[in-house]
């Protein structure tokens, strides 16, 4: 079977090189081989409560492997950050779009201990003066994301749904922890609504949203407004969103080790964001405890088959709904954590971004 060897060598040696080069497009060629090329690299399909996980998450989790791919939670912080950029960049790729450019949100007392705050405007192309816009909180733990790791589902989703995002920074713990990137992100809704105009955002037309760590900022973000009297958001957008710091949900056991989020990653950030006596009940750090979420804003939650916070996410979709707020849920029964990140190189994850993309068109 010499020529068999010869294509399962070079699949190995295309995967192995693309990660380690982190050259999006080698890694993008090298997932779009056909399912039983891919199967012969990372070995049998693997199922999960009748979920089959897709190839091309396959393909990536074993190219961690095979690349021997530190994990984020065992890395000092500077590189754990610097890595996520890296996997996010390489994962992400680089879409077209009309214009970028950086806003100040705020500047001194309450933000950055006096620096600025800042945020990331993505107009598409062939947009009007004024369009809706998508408020987009990064994900990351709280602790390792940016506007630089979430550049790429910001694009994509501007591009493909036709809308403004803008992409905004808050404090990163454990240097600051809750509720230091909660304000900040209420911050940047308040300038937001302020500043519509200059941002050509139609002031009726807005939608704030992020994935996990920046789900649970939105989700709490929409909490907030309706206890400070802040128009509520038309959308909130919550991508396998965290909710619930109290208690682990059955996934969160299940999907504890080999699929990219881990038990050990969240259990650190977990450390990280909460200050010594927070309360886990805290319904701004845990959504889900909380008593009441009537007259929130409609919600579409997108949750991942394969992820420790998946039964978070859609147990938060069903007392949304159980309190009255329209909800769209959907699951993503093949995928992984971090999907959102993986639009540059990855068919699935491209096509759950779509569901997201169509529920912004729908909404707004």
């Amino acid at each position: 079977m010499p020529g068999t060897l010869t294509t399962v060598t070079d699949i190995v040696q295309k995967l192995e090189a693309a990660w380690r080069r982190a050259e999006g497009p080698a890694l993008r060629a090298a997932l779009a081989l056909p399912d039983r090329a891919l199967t012969v690299v990372t070995g049998r399909r693997v199922v999960s409560q009748g979920q089959t996980l897709d190839p091309e998450m396959r393909a990536m989790l074993q190219l961690e492997r095979l690349a021997r791919e530190p994990k984020i939670e065992d890395l000092p912080l500077p590189a754990g950050r610097a890595a996520v950029v890296r996997q996010a960049i390489t994962a992400g790729g680089k879409h077209k779009i009309g214009e970028v450019r950086d806003v100040v949100v705020a500047e001194g007392q309450g933000t950055r201990l006096g620096a600025r705050l800042s945020a990331r405007l993505y107009v598409p192309r062939d947009a009007a003066p004024t369009t809706a816009l998508l408020m987009f909180v990064h994900g990351g733990g709280f602790v390792y994301g940016s506007l630089d790791s979430h550049d790429a589902p910001c694009r994509y989703l501007a591009e493909r749904a036709g809308v403004r995002v803008l992409s905004v920074e808050y404090r990163l713990a454990p240097e600051h922890p809750y509720p230091a990137g909660l304000d900040d992100v209420v911050t940047a809704y308040r300038y937001l609504l302020g500043h519509t105009a200059e941002l050509g955002a139609d002031p009726e037309r807005i939608a704030v949203g992020g994935d996990s760590a920046g789900g649970n900022l939105s989700a709490a973000l929409c909490l907030r407004a309706r206890e400070e009297g802040l128009p509520q958001p038309r959308l909130q957008v919550l991508v396998y969103p965290g909710t619930d710091f109290s208690q682990e949900l059955p996934s969160r056991l299940e999907y504890a080790e080999g699929f990219y989020m881990t038990k050990a990653m969240i259990d650190r950030c977990r450390a990280a964001y909460l200050p010594d006596g927070a309360d886990p009940t805290d319904p701004f750090l845990s959504p889900l405890q909380a008593k009441d979420l009537s007259g929130l804003a409609p919600a579409h939650v997108a949750t991942a088959g394969f992820d420790p916070l998946r039964d978070e996410g859609e147990a938060y979709a069903r007392r949304l709904s159980d309190d009255g707020v329209q909800v769209e849920m959907t699951r993503h029964p093949g995928l992984i954590h971090g999907f959102l990140n993986m639009v540059g190189v990855s068919s699935a994850a491209r096509s759950a971004a779509d569901g997201i993309v169509a529920q912004l068109r729908h909404r707004l």
